[in-house]
């Protein structure tokens, strides 16, 4: 067997051997000491900083060998780029580090690794440089060659390296595992087969749909302060994992690839505009932490309802959607597939602002939505004076320019605004009725501006069916959002997907009562507001879509096919307390029956009129299969089909989770994670799969109940 040693340089050159009081011991057996020489089988790694120490981890089979290919193709490394990571990542090879391909994040580090030690305070194993891990491979392969051995090396960390002659270890687990004259020493290992590491395979290389992921408020985005970059990571991982389990006919008939998830981040941008700075110097002194994490995470939602920070972050979000779009499509010149956008929290808000004030898909390709207090684009819509001539009240433009009145002012005049600078009733009332038309041609219904109060949110206002709006129209669509101009999105997203969202709440204190059935965004089919029942963010849509039923959301299904255990006992446990109660209100009637009326027959099948009414209860859950209230509520559901309008198509919008058995314990407990939950959730992310893959006629294995 080979054994390597390492000790502090004082060790003596003429004794090999190692000194009893050394902390710096490593050896080295390899299990196969007769064996001839084999080259070690190199892995590469990329370095991250996690928690400030620098963590090696191995990139999965298919890029290493991908790397070492291009590392040995003998073209030089020069200038080389190779996309790992499903394309998310490129590696220099000649540079040896790793950037980010569609976001900001600190290059890393990249190494070829053959050779690996385990020091004083490391956890893993980590690679020497690849100058010194080929200094160790030629001694040791020497060693074998020559079977000379007992040669000292000098390592970059000033410790030395002795090969000593092979020593067999029989049932030894782990090399190194040998105790010797010092004690137990220290680990070197040859070869990555070695270590004990996760090396997972590679993603497949077919990509089937792309999907945009914007976070809510604060940079970290679960309880572990990660980044958006890293959450969305996790969910893209337990997609991959879904597809292998929930999809593998498709998988193993080539149907599917996979899909693509990417962070959009807006945090960023929006606080290096200097408003940091601004709100440190109000900012009181006491209390410091916790008024920095309000500063940096709640705010976001004030910064939202300002006009100059809200169009930062709706410019933001839209543009780099559309960056990292056009970036894909350069590098991915063969995807078919189509696109939709997910939001967490506030995320999920801005999203659903910006699908709002999209283009229509249909006829209106050339105009804007622009709301009420948004501001138009010069020329896509007629002029204040093309608009009078119309009237046939041109002799006042001379008027309007004077008071420079514009469009979107005289949208805010009223009728004494009007008398004031001096025009007549006739032509106030024409002007007036014309302004009050084109706002109520599309999106939300909302009563005329109130002369005394400046606020622009409306009491009365509801979502209406675009179908009546006519070319060249002043469209609104605003529900309430500030004076911004919200940008175009170059894509027409297929399903937006909302987790633990706001947005129902934001709806209603903006003055919104009603979201007309006939409402759907102009250029997104598809809308599931997916929430957990202890998420203390998150509010339902649907009922302001159907205000006067009440009825439940979608159950999510577990993802291996059943309920969780502790609902199913809730609902057996209702079940029995019903089937108690009807039993025991039965054996009573009964009673009382043939108490009362003795000379008859005391047991018959059918009651009078007057009892069945009297006792309705009773008569519904007298079927007495055992298919309880499940059978009951779908026969329900048959009969009377809950219409929740056009917003998601047709079908359902309100999706809650199962919780899970611990948090039903305590609900206030688990009320913060229930709002961050969504990145590693199976059940989330198994939904968001069979609806994309539903568009493209491609379902589960097996349907889940």
């Amino acid at each position: 067997m080979s054994s390597v040693q390492s000790q502090q340089e004082q060790l003596s050159q003429s004794d090999p051997s190692p000194s009893p009081n050394s902390c710096s011991s490593f050896e080295l057996i390899d299990m196969d000491a007769g064996s001839l020489y084999e080259p070690v089988s190199p892995h590469w790694f990329y370095c991250k900083i996690i928690d400030s120490k620098e963590t090696w981890i191995p990139f999965n089979s298919e890029d290493s060998q991908q790397l070492e290919e291009a590392y040995s193709s003998g073209k030089g490394c020069n200038g080389r780029v190779v996309p790992t990571d499903g394309g998310r990542y490129d590696v220099h090879l000649g540079e040896r580090m790793r950037y980010a391909v569609y976001w900001d994040e600190l290059a890393s580090e990249v190494r070829r690794c053959t050779w690996f030690y385990k020091g004083d305070k490391d956890n893993k194993y980590v690679p020497y440089s690849e100058s010194f891990s080929q200094v160790l491979e030629e001694t040791y392969m020497l060693a074998v060659t020559l079977d000379e051995w007992k040669k000292k090396l000098e390592s970059p960390n000033r410790e030395i390296i002795i090969l000593h002659n092979p020593k067999p270890v029989a049932g030894s687990d782990d090399w190194g595992s040998t105790p010797t004259e010092q004690g137990r020493p220290r680990t070197v290992k040859r070869g990555v087969e070695n270590i004990s590491v996760d090396i997972h395979c590679g993603e497949p290389l077919q990509i089937d749909h792309l999907v945009f992921v914007v976070h809510g408020i604060g940079p970290a985005c679960d309880l572990r302060f990660r980044s958006i970059v890293q959450c969305v990571n996790d969910f893209r991982s337990v997609s991959l994992n879904l597809l292998q389990t929930h999809f593998k006919k498709a998988q193993e008939n080539q149907q599917i690839g996979r899909v693509e998830f990417l962070p959009v981040n807006w945090h960023s941008p929006l606080h290096s505009t200097g408003v940091d700075v601004d709100l440190q110097r109000i900012t009181l002194p006491s209390i410091n932490r916790l008024r920095h994490f309000t500063n940096d995470t709640i705010l976001d939602v004030f910064f939202y309802n300002s006009p100059t920070y809200c169009q930062t972050i709706v410019d933001t979000v839209a543009s780099e959607m559309n960056r990292i779009y056009t970036l894909f499509l350069q590098r991915n010149p063969d995807f078919k597939g189509g696109v939709s956008i997910a939001g967490h929290s506030l995320g999920s808000l801005i999203l659903f602002d910006i699908l709002t004030n999209q283009k229509d898909s249909l006829g209106d390709i050339d105009s804007e939505k622009d709301s009420l207090n948004i501001v138009m684009d010069q020329g896509d819509t007629p002029t204040l004076e093309e608009d009078l001539k119309k009237l046939q009240l041109s002799e006042f433009f001379d008027i309007f320019e004077k008071e420079k009145v514009d469009k979107e002012a005289l949208a805010l005049c009223t009728d004494r605004d009007l008398q004031e600078i001096g025009i007549p009733l006739g032509p106030r009332k024409k002007i007036l009725n014309y302004f009050s038309t084109r706002k109520n041609s599309m999106g939300i219904k909302r009563p005329a501006p109130q002369p005394a109060s400046g606020a622009n949110i409306p009491k009365e206002s509801e979502f209406c069916s675009s179908s009546n709006t006519r070319n060249g129209d002043y469209l609104d669509v605003g529900i309430g959002q500030v004076s911004v101009k919200y940008p175009r999105l170059i894509y027409k997203p297929e399903i937006f997907f909302a987790f633990g969202s706001p947005i129902g709440m934001f709806l209603t204190v903006r003055g919104l009562k009603r979201i007309d059935p006939n409402y759907r965004f102009p250029t997104c089919k598809g809308f599931f507001n997916i929430y957990h029942p202890f998420d203390p963010v998150a509010y339902r849509i649907e009922p302001m879509v159907v205000p006067g039923v009440e009825f439940e959301p979608m159950l999510i299904p577990h993802h291996k096919g059943r309920k969780r255990m502790h609902l199913e006992l809730r609902e057996g446990l209702t079940r029995m307390s019903m089937d108690l109660k009807n039993n025991l209100l039965g054996s009573l009637r009964m009673a009382w029956k043939s108490f009362t009326r003795a000379p008859y027959p005391a047991l018959q099948a059918s009651e009078t009129p007057e009892e069945t009414e009297a006792e309705p209860e009773s008569t519904s859950e007298k079927p007495s299969d055992v298919n309880t209230e499940e059978t009951s509520v779908a026969v329900k559901e048959e009969v009377l089909p809950i219409n929740v309008g056009m917003l998601n198509g047709g079908q359902r919008i309100d999706y809650v989770l199962q919780e899970k058995p611990i948090e039903s314990f305590n609900e206030y407990l688990f009320a913060l994670q229930s709002h961050l939950c969504y990145w590693e959730s199976e059940d989330t992310v198994l939904l968001v799969l069979k609806e994309i893959y539903q568009t493209q006629g491609i379902f589960l294995d097996q349907p889940l109940q």
